[in-house]
């Protein structure tokens, strides 16, 4: 199952400039989702990371990740109108940078699960290369407005 940023727009709290996915290519609620982040030029972080050389800053790889797993969560029926937040970040590890032009692609699967809590194991990668890896654990809990 495809999301456009339309559809995605309608699990995530997220918007500009912090929606961090563009596109979920697949995903099954609850287990898993796979996406792309189209990285541009125009994009506000790359104003001060770095003027000359252009890099993604690694947190926000991280972010579009979490986002990813978040999208897998609350796709949910009983998730639906919640929010997911970050619980911890174990083991990042950081193999090449993202620039402008790179189509990130972004991956987390649900490895565990008890109560409100779960962990996904994630990866980003450009063009087939890991980019990122990281484990994250995620708290469910209930939006305020």
């Amino acid at each position: 199952m495809e999301l456009n940023s339309n559809q995605i727009e309608k699990i995530l709290p997220h918007r500009y400039p912090f929606l961090l996915v563009d596109r979920v290519l697949d995903y099954k609620p609850g287990e898993y989702a796979k996406g792309v982040k189209c990285v541009s030029a125009n994009e506000m972080h790359f104003l001060g990371h770095f003027p000359g050389q252009h890099v993604m800053p690694g947190v926000l790889i991280i972010e579009a990740l979490a986002q990813t797993g978040a999208i897998a969560l609350l796709s949910e029926e009983e998730n639906k109108g919640k929010v997911v937040f970050f619980g911890g970040i174990k083991n990042a590890r950081f193999k090449r940078q993202v620039v402008p032009g790179d189509k990130l692609e972004l991956e987390c699967e649900i490895i565990n699960r008890k109560g409100n809590v779960g962990i996904g194991k994630a990866t980003a990668k450009v063009e087939g290369k890991v980019a990122a890896v990281a484990e994250l654990t995620f708290a469910i809990g209930d939006r305020t407005e």
